[in-house]
């Protein structure tokens, strides 16, 4: 039996709901996390107390000044919207249509940033901060996708407990497109939450080939058939810049974290700071792009 969440897991749960731009009410946010109402108001109050979160005078309830201070921080990191962002840019010049940048949180996926479509019909139903259940989305499919087997699993037998509000999806149906996704190196995702809608979608993945997030267009469903290869093809180029630009960024940190501010100690020839050798690391990523 699944131990009860702690205060700490449901507060967390609480503000990764309040990120959503959709969630507003106390009762979108007891919704949105399955907290029962009082729990959600109790969560809701210690969160305003603390500065982790807003309320104004219609209670409605949006991400306080602590989290930005926090999201200040961890951008002088590594900012995967930053490295996407020009190949966001390319893919809506390329083909007129919305390009998305999707990012995995916690079982869920988020749209973290994206670039309008020019076209006339262009989807204009994804936001940023919306979030998903994992296999719900272009985006969010590809990221699942992508995951190791037994973790992949375990994420959908997570999504499929979300699905009240696809009434066309079914864990066997995203399990379906999965298959599919395998079969032909990218995601098609047509039709299944917005008639004559969909996307799609390639992992962006870490250099073990771990998905780290996805790039997406976002179409008509007769748009997305007939540029699918074009789209496929230029969708695996920008992923594959953004893994380089991001590997390029996180290997000096975790270079200095290994080793200290000092001179490397004694390693292995061609070892990584991960310690999986150089060739091992380019041939996992390499059998795991699209």
């Amino acid at each position: 039996m699944a131990s009860r969440p702690s205060p700490v897991q449901r507060a967390l749960s609480v503000l990764r709901a309040l990120s959503d731009p959709e969630v507003r009410r106390m009762s979108d946010v007891a919704r949105a996390t399955g907290l029962d109402p009082a729990t959600a108001s109790r969560m809701l109050d210690m969160l305003v107390q603390e500065g982790f979160a807003t309320r104004d005078a219609r209670r409605h309830y949006g991400i306080g000044p602590e989290i930005f201070q926090l999201a200040d921080v961890a951008q002088r990191r590594v900012d995967l919207r930053q490295l996407a962002r020009p190949g966001l840019l390319r893919l809506v010049e390329a083909f007129e249509d919305t390009a998305v940048l999707t990012e995995a949180s916690h079982g869920e996926a988020v749209c973290s940033d994206l670039e309008p479509g020019t076209h006339a019909v262009h989807a204009n139903y994804v936001t940023v901060g919306t979030r998903r259940p994992l296999g719900v989305g272009a985006g969010s499919l590809a990221v699942l996708a992508w995951l190791p087997a037994v973790e992949r699993t375990r994420r959908l037998q997570q999504t499929a407990r979300k699905l009240v509000n696809y009434p066309r999806l079914t864990a066997a149906a995203i399990g379906g497109e999965i298959d599919a996704a395998h079969a032909r190196g990218h995601v098609m995702f047509l039709d299944w939450v917005i008639d004559g809608m969909g996307g799609i979608a390639v992992p962006i993945l870490d250099y073990e080939g771990r998905p780290i997030g996805a790039l997406s267009v976002a179409a008509l469903s007769a748009r997305l058939r007939a540029n699918e290869a074009a789209l496929a093809r230029q969708l695996k180029q920008e992923a594959r810049a953004i893994t380089s630009a991001w590997t390029r960024a996180v290997m000096p940190a975790r270079e200095a974290q290994r080793f200290g501010s000092g001179a490397p100690g004694p390693r292995s020839s061609g070892a990584s700071a991960s310690g999986i050798s150089t060739s091992k690391r380019r041939t996992a990523l390499a059998s795991a792009l699209p």
